[in-house]
This record gives C-alpha cells, structure tokens and sequence, in this order.
C-alpha cells in the first residue's frame, strides 16, 4: 500500500494541538472533579472535615465542572471535524503532528498507567490501602487506560508506518 505523503498546514497542526490539549485538559478536570467527590463522599479523618474544608472541595468541584463544560465539547467538535476530515482524505492521518502528539499521549498515559500502579503496590505492601486510595487509583486507571487503549486501536486500526 502507497501511502501519500501530504504537508500540514498551520491549520492542520492547530487542530491537532488544539484536539490534544483539550483531551488532556477534559482529562484533568474528569479526574480532579471524581477525586474531589471521592475526598467528600469518603473524608479523611486528620483533615478534619470542617466548613473550609467542603467550601474548598466545592469550588474545586465548581471549577472542574466549568472547565468539562467548556473544554469537552471543544474536544468533541474539533475530534469530529478531523475524523471527517479523515474520511475525505486518508493521507492526513499520515501528519507528522499527529503522529508525534499521538505517540507522545500514549507514552504520557503508559507512564502515568505504570506509575499509578506503582503506587497501589507501594501502598499495599505498606499496608495503607484505604477506600479513597483504591477508588483514586481506579480513576487514574480507568482515565489513562482508555486514552491509551483508544489511541492504540487507532494506530493499529490505521496502520501507516
């Protein structure tokens, strides 16, 4: 198979960066605004609970919804108009761009996936393993893993290298 080499224009690298950033920023928020409901819903006993305590966990709550209101559907659109742009003309997922970013996400998410398990192995092993621990680490692991695995079937599913 020929595969048809096309220049990016600046145009195209926005889009591309624009669509990896906001993945990456809907990301954070996700899981910012699940850890925050995971530290209401289970407190930790030494930071005591108090007033300040829940009126920051709400604006953290608050910013995080904000920005997920924003930012995904910023992602969802600019995804939507590439993927059809993909459609019209399968050479652009050959971009340099975005290779790079894709292949860089996927490295970002097999570090953060291998760190996070790293990190519930360490806590098992010093016996400190607690609801808010395990459900925090479920998150991280659900988050990654999917960016990860999506982004790796799209690179198998369109194999171009």
């Amino acid at each position: 198979m020929v595969t048809t080499q096309i220049k990016a224009s600046p145009k195209d690298i926005f889009l591309h960066l624009l669509v990896i950033v906001t993945l990456y920023a809907s990301a954070i928020s996700f899981l910012i605004l699940i850890f925050k409901y995971i530290e209401v819903l289970f407190p930790d006993k030494l930071e005591g609970g108090g007033y300040y305590y829940f009126t920051n966990a709400y604006s953290t709550i608050r910013f995080a919804i904000s920005t997920l209101i924003v930012v995904f559907p910023v992602f969802i659109l600019s995804s939507r108009y590439l993927n059809r742009s993909y459609e019209k003309n399968p050479a652009e997922r050959n971009f340099r761009v975005r290779k790079w970013l894709i292949y860089f996400t996927l490295f970002a998410t097999a570090v953060i996936i291998i760190g996070d398990l790293v990190a519930l192995i360490n806590n098992l092993l010093g016996g400190e393993l607690t609801t808010r621990f395990i459900l925090k680490v479920l998150t991280v692991f659900f988050v990654a893993g999917s960016i990860f695995g999506y982004y790796l079937a799209d690179i198998k599913k369109h194999k171009t290298d």
